[in-house]
Formats: structure tokens, C-alpha cells, sequence
């Protein structure tokens, strides 16, 4: 199995027009950081998590020719946004692109995209089949996902497990109950927004207390906000097996 993060950042991770701060101005590579998604390619199967507003132009950059399926975490713009750009998959494939959420999900992505599910569509819309999900194992062309349901404030948020990989973004809070479904990974991935306090997502010190209970073998923090602060400082500052994250960091388990 190959994992690239094709996003590490959020909507405020972005570089800005005009931002002075240090993490816009950085010339290290590792700071440019667009919105959070990554793609996961078991055995012969492509997988996207997410879409967001940067869906195509990370596909381009990642030269992703192939795509089987779409998971989504949660309903959040950063998160669906590009949802139009899976027409380039229909015209390579030929074929609808399943999509997997859960309900409320679902219907979210339909009033939003309505144009896409209308009865009567216009020529040339995406063609995606959307395909509900609840908080249970499911199979996609022969890879088994386990989802695993965390809070981010009030809002429920779907991670997956694949195998001895597990994806967590958009957290702030995990049940024990959940929490057993991280047991025994080779490799987590685990949101981490900013140092300071936030009210709907784990901050640094909160993300590294988590991945310590969990202990996993290596552990990627994502959904990196510019108030983080740069890649190589905040790199420093983490206990061993512990790392940052960086668009187009690929790993192979």
C-alpha cells in the first residue's frame, strides 16, 4: 500500500496574497501546504479522501491517471468543494466514480451539487454514484475500510482504517469505543491545527497526547494551519516516530 498526501493544510494553512507571516514567506517547500486530502493506492485500487478546493490541481501535481473510488470524512467545504473536477475521471474511465460518505454527507453534497444529481441533468455534468456508508467495516473493490467516528466540536467525522493504516482528521475528541479501532498501526495520521487552543480541532500538544495513547508505530500530523508555525521548527519539537507532515510526502507500508 502507497499513502501521498496531496493536502496537509486548512483554509487558513494556505499561503495568502500579501500575508507577511513566516509560514507564507517560507522558502522551504514543506510550508506550502494546500487543503487536506490524501490518496491511497491498495494493491491494484486508487482511492481519494476528500475532495476539496485544490482537488485538481493536486491530482495534476500527483499525476493520478486513475481513480476507483471517493471516501469522504465530513461535510465541511474544505473538504467536498472540488467535487465538480471527478468529471476528468469519467472521461479517462468512462464510467460513474463511486462516491462513500455517510448520510448526512450525502445530502449535503446533493444540495450543493445539485446540477450533478439533478433527474435531468445537463450534458457534460459529473457522472458519481453515491454510496452511503454508516459506522461499519465495508468493502471497496476488495479493500476492506473500517470507518472510525470522532467528534470535530459537534459535528461526527468519519477516519478509516485500512489495514494497519488509519487516516483522523477534523478531530478534537475520540470515544474509547473508537479508539480500539486504532489499535496495532503501522502508521497513523492524525489532525493537528495550530499550538494555541481551538475549540473544534486537537492542537499540537493535544495531537501528540493522542498519538502517544494510540501508539502507533509512526504517527503523521495533518490539517496544519500557517499558526503551526514552519515545518522544520515545529519538527523539533516532536518526541520520537512523531512527524509533520508535507504535500507530496509518500509513504509505503
Amino acid at each position: 500500500m502507497k499513502i501521498t498526501f496531496l493536502g496537509t493544510g486548512t483554509s487558513s494553512g494556505v499561503p495568502l496574497i500579501g500575508c507577511q507571516c513566516e509560514v507564507c514567506q517560507s522558502a522551504d517547500e514543506r510550508d506550502k501546504r494546500l487543503r487536506v486530502s490524501i490518496h491511497i493506492q491498495a494493491s491494484d485500487k486508487s482511492f481519494v479522501i476528500d475532495t476539496g478546493p485544490d482537488f485538481r490541481q493536486q491530482m495534476l501535481r500527483a499525476n493520478i491517471r486513475h481513480l476507483d473510488a471517493v471516501l469522504y470524512t465530513h461535510e465541511h467545504k474544505d473538504h467536498t468543494a472540488g467535487l465538480d473536477d471527478i468529471r476528468a475521471f469519467n472521461f479517462l474511465q468512462n464510467c460513474e466514480i463511486p462516491a462513500y460518505a455517510r448520510r448526512q454527507v450525502l445530502e449535503q453534497l446533493k444540495t450543493e451539487f445539485a446540477y450533478i444529481f439533478a433527474e435531468s441533468k445537463y450534458a457534460g455534468v459529473p457522472l458519481v454514484q453515491l454510496n452511503e456508508i454508516t459506522n461499519r467495516a465495508f468493502e471497496i473493490g476488495g479493500v476492506s475500510f473500517l470507518p472510525v467516528e470522532v467528534m470535530h466540536y459537534k459535528l461526527p467525522v468519519f477516519g478509516y482504517r485500512i489495514y494497519n493504516f488509519a487516516y483522523v482528521t477534523d478531530v478534537n475528541f475520540i470515544s474509547e469505543i473508537e479508539l480500539q479501532k486504532l489499535n496495532d498501526l503501522d502508521v497513523l495520521v492524525l489532525g493537528a491545527l495550530q499550538i494555541p487552543a481551538h475549540p473544534s480541532h486537537f492542537t499540537l500538544a493535544e495531537a501528540i497526547e493522542m498519538a502517544q495513547r494510540i501508539g502507533a508505530k509512526q504517527t503523521y500530523f495533518t490539517h496544519i494551519s500557517h499558526r503551526m508555525g514552519k515545518h522544520e521548527a515545529v519538527s523539533a519539537m516532536l518526541p520520537p516516530n512523531i512527524y509533520l507532515a508535507y504535500d507530496g510526502l509518500q509513504i509505503s507500508l
